[in-house]
């Protein structure tokens, strides 16, 4: 089998270039995914599987039937959506949408879908199980995962996996990575209610600004003496409005952040947390306050049992050399989250790394890729799917 989905890929890799590039050069905004999404359903009905469309609202949901010889559904799923920045690649399939980038390889991401897609259509009477591939709008702003889940689209399935490109992995290596991949990802939101008064005479107001300077300091300061140092928290406010003239003492002032943690503990605790401090200091300096924690996406954390399926599948594929275990989580997140809460599943990491020369980092306005990866991520997925189906 393993033979036969390499040879599969091998060939299909023109194919699966020309696609990369078509999705690249027509980027969509999360939730904007309209011709993304139809071009994705063309070429899986051109494939044979059963395609649902606008599945939260633009997403794509493909159905691959095996030989019946296991009753259960693995889903693989991939993401569609581009970036708001402006490309200067220089590349002759940039962007040909000013202002909108696929800068985080979710171009990428579809054309493994659509390749898995492709090769395991054609040899789905060799497949025990039954396929669903799920590609998702909306991953940008942690909504698409969400949309997708209410709509239906993990009914059924049993385990999940999916994967994102890291240009700092050189290109064609698998990084593997056991438990928490990413972190949650919780908005933030805090407004602090003064009172105005003469910038000369601040003993006769509540200086709205001053308070949330003494909010966002004791904030910083108290993760490193009130949280666990071994269960890692970031806090950053990264907007802050307040004020309206140079001698007038702002009476309000609204903040925007956002909080990254890994453990549960961790989890669980922040909003009491950042309320307590916020409320205490507003409490001493004579303020109202009113803070709004909001849940976005919890962490990924990947399976172990499939995990292992998958690292024996790559180390199978392409050898030790090309398979790099991940010892470190990373604080960004990801709303392959959400699938988790329904059914055990893995993300893996993608090296798209080009060699001796500059690699940007993700959201990059040079982001670019080692297209040979491509025919990497489709072994990945499709040979892991198989295996999947070997183990009980």
């Amino acid at each position: 089998m393993l033979a036969e989905i390499k040879d599969l890929a091998e060939n299909l890799a023109p194919r699966l270039i020309e696609i990369r590039r078509h999705l690249h050069s027509h980027p969509e905004l999360s939730g904007e995914e309209y011709q993304t999404s139809a071009y994705v359903a063309g070429v899986l009905s051109s494939c044979g599987l059963h395609v649902t469309e606008s599945v939260g609202k633009t997403g794509v949901m493909g159905e691959l039937s095996g030989n019946n010889a296991d009753h259960r559904t693995l889903a693989i799923r991939t993401d569609m959506d581009a970036l708001p920045i402006q490309e200067i690649t220089n590349r002759e399939f940039a962007s040909r949408n000013p202002g909108v980038m696929h800068a985080c390889g979710h171009d990428v991401h579809t054309t493994l879908g659509l390749g898995t897609a492709m090769v395991l259509s054609q040899l789905s009477e060799a497949l025990p199980g039954n396929m669903r591939f799920l590609f998702q709008p909306a991953e940008e702003i942690a909504k698409g995962a969400r949309w997708m889940v209410d709509e239906g689209a993990m009914s059924g399935v049993n385990a999940i996996f999916g994967v994102h490109v890291f240009p700092s992995i050189p290109g064609k290596t698998v990084g593997i990575r056991y438990g928490a991949l990413t972190a949650a990802a919780d908005d933030l939101e805090i407004i602090i209610e003064g009172e105005s008064g003469h910038g000369a005479r601040p003993h006769q107001a509540i200086d709205a600004i001053w308070i949330a300077s003494q909010v966002i300091t004791t904030l910083q300061q108290a993760i490193s003496r009130t949280q666990n140092s071994l269960h890692p928290v970031v806090l950053t406010i990264g907007e802050i409005s307040g004020g309206r003239a140079p001698n007038v003492i702002a009476d309000r002032v609204r903040m925007l952040g956002t909080v990254r943690s890994l453990h549960p503990d961790s989890y669980a605790s922040l909003p009491n947390w950042i309320e307590n401090i916020v409320t205490n200091i507003c409490d001493t300096y004579g303020a109202k306050c009113q803070v709004n924690y909001h849940r976005a996406v919890p962490s990924v954390q990947n399976d172990a049992k499939l995990t292992q399926i998958l690292e024996s599948a790559c180390r199978e594929a392409w050898g030790n050399e090309q398979v790099q275990i991940i010892n470190e989580p990373s604080l960004g997140a990801e709303d392959f989250s959400v699938y988790l809460e329904k059914v055990p599943g893995c993300m893996f990491r993608l090296g798209v790394g080009i060699a001796e020369q500059k690699n940007y980092p993700l959201h990059h306005p040079r982001f670019d890729v080692d297209e040979a990866a491509i025919v990497t991520g489709v072994v990945a997925l499709a040979y892991t799917a198989y295996k999947y189906y070997q183990a009980k």
